[in-house]
């Protein structure tokens, strides 16, 4: 059982970490305190490709669509320094361009993933409602067919890059009987007319990351535009979380990651009682704890992101990673906090960031939908 890295993973990682470190960790506490993503780093991350790592090179992407352990280590990276920035790529690849790329047709691929891989247009999924989320089946949102478009009416909330994306994957009810059978996922232009954002969410945490709710009124997709096949949507959009789910496993990781380094490099720095206190077995506890967190989270999530390249079953293992790793983060976090003491509470410090931004992993499946 080899638990190395292959050298290409290697060096995105390296790659990753001094992008993020360099670009966007300066700039984090500023995109939290606005609740806006910086411009500038948006340009950046689309020369870099970030939007397009699930994504073959012939649709402009970065060709690590065979990698998900690649993918993983980048969004972890990108997390260790800011969880709005991955979870905003995060979901841009997993659960919209990638889905595109896996599922749709040919010609769905030429017409909407050559954008989307260069960050031109940025992807969201959309499947919760008001009473539909964790209940996948639960849709209210109808699309009617007419001649050869569907007219979709209804909204989403909490969509993740809901304000900000120019294409979308929307679950939508497209028979008569409210059930899982009569589910299909449409890809929507935000150009469409009848589209229009609602309510963008002020949230605790992951604050420069778009959360909007969205509205459709009487929204004309054609009927080319279906993913996957009509009435399809319950068992693809599964497979979507699932994926989704190492995503979210990995950004927590990096976040728990984050507040570890942050808390070992505060402990060989505080004095307190003429002493280091990293030399206080208490604070050395906590810090073993940490670690041996994070190391079983990312063991979890690389175990998941390595089934899926293999083309196994990985849904019970991406659930696994996306549980302990949530809960990884938000207990580094505590940690964290508790080492810094005051300062812990002050903005100055990025672990009050953290803090904030480690419980949105653990609110939902796949804290995107």
């Amino acid at each position: 059982m080899d638990f190395g890295l292959t050298e290409k993973q290697i060096m995105i990682r390296k790659i990753t970490r001094e992008f993020a470190e360099k670009h966007i960790a300066p700039v984090a506490e500023e995109s939290d305190r606005v609740s806006e993503l910086d411009p500038n780093v948006m340009e950046k991350m689309k020369e870099m490709n970030y939007f397009g790592t699930c994504i073959p090179e012939e649709y402009g992407g970065a060709g690590l669509h065979n990698d998900t352990i690649a993918f993983a280590i980048c969004t972890e990276e990108i997390g260790r320094v800011d969880a709005s920035w991955s979870i905003t790529t995060g979901v841009h690849c997993s659960v919209c361009t990638y889905p595109i790329y896996r599922f749709g047709n040919d010609e769905q691929k030429e017409k909407f993933l050559i954008p989307l891989a260069k960050g031109e247009k940025i992807g969201a999924f959309c499947l919760t409602e008001a009473n539909a989320g964790s209940d996948a089946g639960g849709v209210q949102l109808t699309a009617e067919k007419e001649g050869d478009e569907y007219i979709l009416n209804g909204s989403k909330i909490f969509a993740t890059n809901g304000g900000i994306a120019g294409t979308l994957l929307v679950v939508a009810k497209s028979g008569e009987i409210n059930s899982r059978k009569q589910l299909t996922i449409f890809i929507v232009d935000t150009d469409t007319p009848g589209y229009s954002v609602g309510v963008k969410e002020d949230k605790l945490g992951v604050r420069a990351s778009n959360t909007s709710e969205l509205v459709f009124q009487d929204v004309r997709v054609p009927e080319e535009n279906i993913l996957g096949g009509l009435s399809n949507g319950f068992r693809l959009g599964l497979q979507i979380l699932d994926f989704g789910r190492i995503t979210i496993a990995a950004q927590c990781l990096g976040l728990a990651q984050g507040c570890l380094e942050a808390s070992v490099k505060y402990s060989n720095e505080r004095e307190q009682f003429g002493t280091k206190i990293g030399k206080f077995q208490g604070i050395q506890w906590k810090i073993a704890d940490m670690t041996t967190d994070v190391e079983s989270a990312r063991l979890l999530t690389y175990k998941a992101a390595w089934m899926c390249d293999q083309k196994m079953d990985y849904g019970l293992s991406g659930s696994m990673a996306k549980l302990v790793a949530s809960e990884a983060a938000m207990k580094a976090a505590h940690q964290a906090v508790q080492i810094h003491g005051g300062y812990g509470l002050m903005k100055a410090y990025p672990v009050e960031r953290f803090f904030r931004d480690a419980k949105m992993g653990e609110y939902a499946v796949v804290s995107a939908a």
